[in-house]
């Protein structure tokens, strides 16, 4: 079971970025998206149901961010727009069985976001 995170990269304040997420080996019932910054806790970003399509969001980031997934692909992205500096931080991408509870248990490495004012 493998969670490949890319699109991270270098923006400017109010620019947009779009993580994605492949999934291979697995179909996972929630997927989710982290962030982590250093010398602070991780942080829920955003959650999929795949089998509900009921959405979660952190407050810091609702109205801004969107996340996604392509069923074919096996694919889940993180569109982020109006992007702030606060915002900079490793986003990592994970997956949990139980498509009714925000709880994962496979893990992908991280993609860098920064984002300078």
């Amino acid at each position: 079971v493998q969670l490949q995170a890319s699109g991270g990269g270098l923006v400017q304040a109010g620019d947009s970025l779009r993580l994605s997420c492949a999934a291979s080996g697995r179909t996972f019932g929630v997927y989710g998206w982290f962030r982590q910054d250093p010398g602070k806790e991780r942080e829920f970003v955003a959650g999929l149901s795949s089998v509900t399509d009921i959405t979660s969001y952190a407050d810091s980031v609702k109205g801004r961010f969107t996340i996604s997934r392509d069923n074919v692909k096996n694919t889940v992205y993180l569109q982020m727009n109006s992007l702030k500096p606060e915002d900079t931080a490793i986003y990592r991408c994970a997956g949990g069985g139980n498509p009714f509870k925000w709880q994962f248990d496979s893990w992908g490495q991280g993609t860098q976001v920064t984002v300078s004012s």
